[in-house]
């Protein structure tokens, strides 16, 4: 077996995440092997299996750096945002965009790929640390027994990184007082991006649909509530 210093180490698996995330994008998992990612960086299979066990050990890897990448873009979008109107209104365009223009942005959040694979890895968590001793930290190989899901991993993120459902509610300036409801009605949002190119949708009048359906929610979300009638 090959003995690679740190750095080595981390420039090597840096370049696996790299090239996954291209080839995964392009061609999807299924129809990306093993030797294609080992190619792309000019190592041999073997030592592909020094840094992870299985092609599913990388795809997760390389989702859960996009979510990071997502999470980012995120932050920066709404750093000046004025009103919690705009925040919202940003957050939703920012993802929607994502969702739109990344593959792997849409198979994350709109297909569900993350969980699909983590039921392949029998109920294990990977992150962003390699197999033989990397710093550890949060980014380790974990079982469900020391971990929540996925599914709840994805939740405790989404908490981390749209803190604001939780500051419009405290200062009473948005209409839910559940911030998991706020959160939950932004995110399902992504999946109007199915309709688009579908018969559900003509192709020259999704982005109008979409904008009128950002505008409604948001508006609807923040609304004074004296304005709503009750039935």
């Amino acid at each position: 077996m090959t003995q690679f210093t740190d750095k080595d180490r981390e420039r090597i698996r840096e370049a696996m995440v790299e090239a996954g995330h291209e080839l995964f994008a392009r061609f999807g998992f299924d129809r990306t092997r093993v030797s294609d990612v080992t190619n792309e960086v000019n190592i041999g299979t073997s030592t592909f299996y020094q840094f992870f066990d299985s092609k599913e050990e990388l795809y997760l890897a390389v989702l859960i750096a996009e979510r990071e990448r997502l999470f980012a873009r995120l932050e920066t979008a709404i750093a000046d945002a004025e009103s919690p109107q705009a925040e919202a209104e940003l957050i939703l365009r920012t993802t929607l965009e994502q969702v739109r223009s990344n593959p792997l942005v849409r198979r994350l959040f709109v297909d569900g790929e993350i969980r699909r694979i983590d039921e392949q890895l029998d109920g294990t968590q990977y992150d962003n640390s390699d197999k033989n001793g990397g710093s550890g930290g949060d980014d380790t190989v974990c079982s469900d027994d020391t971990n929540s899901d996925t599914s709840s991993a994805m939740e405790a993120d989404l908490t981390r990184v749209l803190p604001q459902p939780e500051e419009w509610i405290t200062r009473d300036e948005v209409r839910i007082d559940d911030p998991e409801i706020v959160r939950g009605l932004l995110q399902s949002l992504l999946f109007v991006t199915q309709a688009r190119e579908t018969p559900v949708v003509a192709d020259d009048s999704y982005d109008e649909i979409e904008e009128a359906l950002i505008d409604t929610v948001v508006t609807g979300l923040f609304a004074d509530e004296s304005l709503i009638s009750h039935s």
